[in-house]
This record gives C-alpha cells, structure tokens and sequence, in this order.
C-alpha cells in the first residue's frame, strides 16, 4: 500500500471506509475556497448541498469543528449549543491550521492533528455521500455521512442558515 497524500486520506484508508478522492484544479486566486469545490464538482454525481465545508470555531481555549454545506452560512449559536459550549466565533486562522495540520481551504474534519469536538450539520444524513475537503485545495473526498459521523466522532445538528 502507498503512502496516502493527506492526513484524512489516510484516516480513511485507515479505518476501511469506502471514498472516492475527487480531484480538481485549484485558483490560487480563489476568494472562496468552498464555491471553488461547489463549481468543480457540482454535477459530478454531486449537488451544491451535497458538497461540505469545514470551519474551525472558538469558545475561549477550546476550539471546535462545524461541518456544513457550502452554500450555506454557519450559525455559530447552533454550533455552540450543539457543542455544549456556551457561544463561538469563527477561530483565528493561525490556531485553525496548527490546531488541525491543515492550511485554510484545505482544512479537512479528518485526520486532523488534535481530535477536536466536531458538529456536522444534520442535512449531510439525508445523502448516500457527501464531499469535504481531503486536508488539501483542490482535493475533496466523497463518503458516507454516516462514515464521516463516525470517523469524527461527530454530533449532528442543524447549524445552517441561508446565505
């Protein structure tokens, strides 16, 4: 077996879970790293609702994961209250990447450097499969929600809110 090229991907291979690495040319001048995933994938199999991303949250010293569809916005009260945590804002982007191991755009809930407590929004329970990020741009990796539940030891709640 080789070597696998992310963290989450060998996470995956790790654990035995089926996935699919889809793979797409990543702008460098991209503003939007998630809607960048949801115009190179969308329509490969896959709706925008389909396609995760992952945000890191704060509440004080204790950083956390929220895993939403794209093209939504995140409520952080949701996220908090599914988390036990008493409120959250968005994490400083420094302590998102030495936290999770990963850059910005390339964060993935898997195979993260430290298990962080992680919601992931109900509505992924509603699909086969589902898309998030594979710990690099332009790398996503699609598998079972229930398998991303798992892996993560994940909480499901309803954290989005439109746009």
């Amino acid at each position: 077996m080789s070597r696998a090229a992310t963290p989450a991907i060998a996470a995956l291979l790790a654990a035995g879970v089926p996935h699919e690495v889809l793979r797409y040319h990543h702008d460098t001048r991209a503003e939007s790293f998630g809607e960048e995933a949801v115009a190179a994938l969308a329509g490969d199999g896959l709706v925008p609702d389909q396609i995760f991303k992952t945000l890191i949250i704060s509440a004080g010293s204790t950083l956390a994961v929220a895993v939403l569809p794209v093209p939504y916005k995140l409520s952080l009260k949701a996220a908090a209250a599914a988390l036990g945590l008493s409120k959250a804002t968005m994490a400083d982007q420094a302590a998102a990447e030495r936290a999770t191991g990963y850059v910005l755009g390339g964060i993935s809930p898997l195979g993260q450097r430290k298990r962080l407590p992680t919601v992931i929004d109900s509505s992924a329970l509603a699909f086969e499969r589902v898309a998030c990020s594979a710990g690099k741009r332009g790398w996503d990796v699609a598998l079972a929600p229930e398998n991303l539940v798992a892996l993560t030891h994940a909480v499901a709640a309803d954290i989005r809110v439109l746009g």
